[in-house]
């Protein structure tokens, strides 16, 4: 599949339009998935397409689309963002400059229609607000026609309706009195235009406070340098960031932002990696260590070679997946979705039964209720606040998260997280630090440790199993050399057998001793005791002989006990999952902490058992370092990947930690509860608003109090609705992570 097509969509006005986008999109042949952002208004595209048939795609529905593709197609939409929210405040004051002179004037300063020289002065203020109409809003007109065209109808066919009645009828009513009772000749053109200066002022306050909401990929992008110092012919230049190749040298000194992603070659430093992974020690680094793009070079200079650029960066790849989960929908969304695409059309009937209702069975002047009911209805009911509901907080909530080293790939993951009920953790490299060390060498009676360590190194020389690497390094320290192995084989979670110097040797578990008809009982009640103290056991024959054990043991990593105890204030069952034996895992369980123990699984079954812990009813996340646990990450709920602060793209995983630490899996889902929790606040404002709302407007307490709600009041409603979504939304900002 291609790279995702990321497209801005203007005039779009309310929910109802996105699902009209998302399926002209999703009728393009090879489009495999589309999904628009009614918050940031933007489409993400999947499939094999070309962007200007899904431009083209857009415009036929009705609306405009542009591709938004590098940091100059970001900063040229920030830009037109802004001239529009400009614009907005503009035909506010334009508006409201006209509307409240009049509605002040409506209290006894100006003539009546029957006065002297009313019906005059009344057909200029009608023409002045026409006028002031077409200039502040233009916009709604010309999307309520564009929509009428495309047989849909939203938010701009309410405003637009709702304005335009008011209007027509007003001169209607200066041109010809007598159409009327004369108690119903009343003009309302004070009412349309300060409708249209709430809706602009809310649509300029909603925009404004929207702009907060991607701050996170604003300052992902910022962390980006324009420019690189790289090495050439000797010399060192300074060149634009897209000029820099594969393999090349680069000098990066103090306080500067690293250009690319590479490996170091000379110097050493302390880098600050924090925007990348919420881990805000600087990490240091020498000769051979990997750097990334957008992190800083907190002190000391060095050259590293480039090995990763444009959009194959870790920061690239970041703001990917970030934009990606942005635009995806949880299933909430989706729901919410199909509400507001027929909403619009079910307030229109509404509006339509509302005004019948009136001329029938109203008091007298029965048009003037009609008009006032059936214009507050049309006004009311916009449904900004519920499309805006889910997608701003899903917004706020991914970024907040990437801000903290936690990837979250889609909004499904985000919300299936403040659900779970049980989180499997991987031990190695997840519970552990993954970097095991031998901590006893224990010879088999007649045999001495040092024969036990070269035997055991010599075989494991040949492996890049984490527990061979500490048995070579502690071969290496204590200054012995290795005999070269032939023929080395790796029996799948038994161990490994060589031949050296013309003799097999087998190192591993008790199956692999038996497998070979190695007696082991002279050792066994060694290799329990220290399997009780959280050592993997690991037997060394040469034939069938045994030569020893050695205890192998991967450290705890600090926080993983504290991070547990978070896990269960969360109300979580926290499972630990490995291969190794059960004393050794029971051991290392005790530790941390963890409620229950599956022990001596194979990397093949790992997915089974979760799938065991599903049909028992637990909605379950699995932990691991996303590569062994491919397919257990793929087949949890939700998979977390323990991230190397590089290796981001673990396609497996649900969420990706940046940084090892199992904080992170808390932070995951103390976000995404508070996320979801953030959504329903915003659905619930949203369906009460509209639920008592509509009611109000068509009249349903004037029978008993009298009351009938005002359009001006319902404008002015209807735009605070918008603004208030989106300001709780951004409260998600103020999200602190664990320590």
């Amino acid at each position: 599949m291609s790279q995702p097509i990321r497209l801005s969509i203007s005039g779009m006005s309310c929910a109802g339009c996105v699902g009209t986008v998302e399926n002209a999109l999703r009728a393009v042949d090879g489009v495999d998935e589309a999904n628009v952002n009614f918050a940031e208004h933007t489409a993400m595209v999947k499939g094999s397409v070309a962007a200007n048939q899904l431009i083209n795609a857009v415009k036929q529905a009705g609306y405009d689309a542009a591709e938004l593709a590098g940091e100059e197609a970001e900063q040229q939409k920030e830009e037109v963002e802004f001239a529009y929210y400009r614009g907005l405040i503009r035909k506010t004051i334009v508006a409201a400059l006209v509307g409240v002179p009049l509605m002040i004037g409506m209290y006894g300063l100006f003539p009546m229609l029957h006065d002297p020289h009313g019906q005059s002065f009344w057909l200029v203020v009608g023409m002045i607000t026409l006028g002031v109409m077409v200039y502040s809003g233009g916009h709604f007109y010309t999307g309520a026609w564009k929509s009428f065209r495309n047989h849909n109808a939203n938010m701009d066919t309410l405003i637009g309706l709702g304005t335009g009645t008011a209007w027509v009828f007003s001169m209607l009513i200066t041109l010809w009195p007598e159409i009327v009772p004369s108690e119903a000749r009343h003009v309302y053109f004070e009412a349309a235009v300060l409708i249209i200066a709430f809706i602009n002022l809310g649509g300029a306050l909603e925009m404004r406070a929207r702009g907060k909401t991607s701050q996170a990929i604003k300052r992902l992008i910022g962390l980006q340098p324009k420019t690189a110092r790289v090495m050439r012919d000797g010399v060192e230049q300074d060149v634009p960031i897209s000029e820099v190749g594969l393999g090349e040298t680069l000098r990066v000194r103090p306080g500067e932002r690293i250009p690319v992603d590479g490996v170091l070659i000379d110097g050493h430093s302390n880098v600050d990696e924090s925007m990348l992974s919420g881990e805000p020690v600087p990490i240091e680094k020498r000769a051979g260590d990997e750097v990334s793009a957008g992190t800083i070079n907190a002190s000391g200079t060095f050259l590293f070679r480039s090995t990763r650029i444009g959009r194959d960066t870790v920061l690239a790849q970041i703001i990917e997946m970030v934009r990606t989960a942005q635009a995806s929908k949880p299933e909430i969304g989706r729901l919410v979705d199909k509400v507001a695409s027929v909403f619009v059309p079910s307030v229109l009937i509404i509006a339509v039964i509302t005004f019948l209702i009136w001329i029938n069975l109203g008091p007298e002047p029965r048009i003037s209720y009609a008009l006032v009911a059936t214009m507050t209805v049309l006004i009311i009911a916009c449904p900004c606040a519920l499309g805006l509901a889910t997608p701003i907080s899903i917004m706020v909530g991914v970024g907040k998260a990437a801000e903290f080293g936690v990837l979250i790939r889609n909004g499904e993951a985000l919300q299936l997280a403040g659900r779970l009920t049980t989180i499997v953790l991987d031990k190695t490299g997840t519970i552990t630090a993954g970097h095991p060390e031998v901590i006893s060498v224990i010879p088999a009676p007649g045999q001495d440790a040092s024969t036990l360590l070269l035997l055991a190194a010599s075989v494991e020389a040949g492996s890049e199993h984490p527990l061979a690497e500490a048995i070579v390094s502690k071969a290496r320290q204590n200054q012995l050399t290795l005999i070269k192995a032939e023929k080395f084989e790796a029996i799948t979670a038994h161990g490994v057998g060589a031949v050296l110097a013309g003799q097999a040797v087998w190192l591993g578990n008790q199956r692999l001793m038996s497998r070979e008809g190695v007696d082991t009982a002279n050792l066994t009640s060694e290799a329990e005791r220290i399997a009780l103290l959280g050592q993997t056991p690991m037997f060394v024959a040469q034939g069938n002989l045994l030569i020893g054990i050695i205890g192998v043991a991967d450290p705890i990593k600090t926080d993983s006990a504290a991070a547990i105890e978070h896990l269960h204030r969360l109300g979580l069952k926290v499972v630990m999952i490995t291969g190794d034996n059960r004393a050794t895992a029971a051991a290392v369980a005790k530790q941390v902490g963890v409620d229950e123990v599956i022990a001596e699984v194979l990397p093949q079954d790992k997915a089974n058992k979760i799938e065991a812990l599903q049909a028992r009813g637990d909605i379950v996340a699995m932990v691991g370092d996303g590569i062994n646990d491919a397919p257990a990450l793929a087949r949890a709920n939700v998979g977390f990947a323990i991230g190397t602060g590089t290796d981001v793209a673990i396609e497996s995983a649900d969420v990706t930690l940046m940084r090892g630490s199992l904080f992170g899996v808390v932070d995951a889902i103390t976000i995404s509860k508070a996320t979801v929790r953030n959504i329903k606040q915003n659905l619930f404002g949203a369906f009460i608003y509209n639920t008592v709302g509509i009611p109000l407007a068509a009249g349903i307490l004037y029978p008993v109090l009298g009351i009938l709600l005002n359009p001006l009041i319902a404008g002015a409603a209807m735009a605070m609705s918008s603004v208030t979504v989106v300001s709780n939304a951004n409260r998600l900002r103020l999200f602190k992570a664990r320590r």
